[in-house]
């Protein structure tokens, strides 16, 4: 038996239970890890909450850990007992000791790289990783709105798209986020309860608009997104932590030809191939220190209700990680 979060009803952060589970043993093509560290995300609270559906219920939530793995299935050749190991995406339960995942999943940490850095990154930098480099492909001249700049995801998107020579700009709540943004690559940062995030992205382009808006807000954004963009503009929403956009006619995006996308990083990681580049790309940039990853909240796996309130609250900046 191992200890895990478990949630038995949608709801709140009170419906995180910590109690007693048994994983069993890995099957062909698994391996069991012991977790030593777990990213806490976004996501997280849209699967407790019932935005996003969990496959069973009752459930573990959680997307991300570091661990090492104590198993092997039969057919795993290339993870091996001992090997520390990163896992990002389906199928969801990290907020556990242990856990069973296809090999196929895990992805080699480097030894040079912390296993908090490792796992507070992982989901998040496998996100910048592909919305800047697939879904639209960031290119110097190019000018991208990143909303929520001081979040976990939007720290790294604006600091990746700033290195590929993109002009930042970063939307965030308080001057406190404003100042971190700036650190992070933002040549302009705008506090949207102190202004008009539309009418200022206006002025900086000189009307002309942005190439792309990376939108993880959702319902109160979208719209003035849209407007942020210049003709041919990209519009990536891929989050909603204010509640589901309105939908939206198609003639919206015929007034300036836009595109619009919704994309997932597990579409975009569909092979083993894929999510090996994509890892090996994103601890390249957080060796070479191109990529700064703040660690800036700890809490105790069983502590994970409280995690969730203060993410929630907006209480958090930077990555949040649980400690079994």
């Amino acid at each position: 038996m191992v200890k895990a979060i478990r949630v038995y009803k949608l709801g709140g952060p009170e419906v995180l239970q910590w109690e007693d589970v048994d994983i069993g043993e890995p099957k062909v093509g698994e391996v069991r890890v012991r977790n030593t560290v777990i990213g806490v995300n976004f996501i997280d609270v849209y699967f407790r909450k019932g935005v996003y559906k969990a496959a069973t219920m009752p459930f573990t939530p959680g997307m991300e850990a570091v661990g090492t793995v104590t198993a092997a299935g039969p057919g795993v050749n290339d993870v091996k007992v001992g090997d520390l190991v990163g896992y990002a995406g389906n199928p969801m339960g990290s907020y556990s000791e242990e856990q069973i995942i296809p090999a196929d999943k895990v992805v080699p940490v480097p030894t040079s790289i912390d296993p908090t850095v490792a796992a507070s990154v992982l989901l998040k930098g496998l996100t910048a990783q592909f919305l800047v480099g697939r879904c639209f492909k960031v290119e110097p001249g190019h000018i991208v709105l990143v909303h929520a700049a001081a979040g976990g995801v939007g720290s790294l998107l604006c600091q990746w798209a700033n290195n590929l020579g993109a002009t930042v700009i970063g939307t965030v709540s308080t001057k406190e986020k404003a100042a971190q943004a700036k650190e992070d690559g933002c040549h302009h940062v705008i506090i949207y309860k102190e202004e008009d995030f539309v009418a200022r992205v206006r002025e900086i382009t000189r009307g002309n608009g942005v190439n792309v808006v990376y939108d993880s807000v959702g319902k109160d954004t979208f719209q003035g997104s849209l407007d942020c963009l210049k003709t041919r503009g990209y519009m990536v929403s891929f989050g909603q932590s204010s509640g589901t956009p309105d939908p939206v006619p198609l003639s919206a995006l015929a007034v300036k030809s836009l595109f619009l996308t919704r994309p997932t990083l597990m579409q975009y990681n569909l092979t083993r191939d894929e999510l090996l580049k994509a890892a090996q790309e994103l601890f390249a940039n957080v060796e070479s220190g191109a990529l700064r990853v703040r660690v800036n909240h700890r809490y105790r796996l069983s502590q994970a209700a409280q995690a969730h309130t203060d993410l929630e609250n907006r209480k958090t900046s930077g990555s949040v990680v649980l400690l079994p």
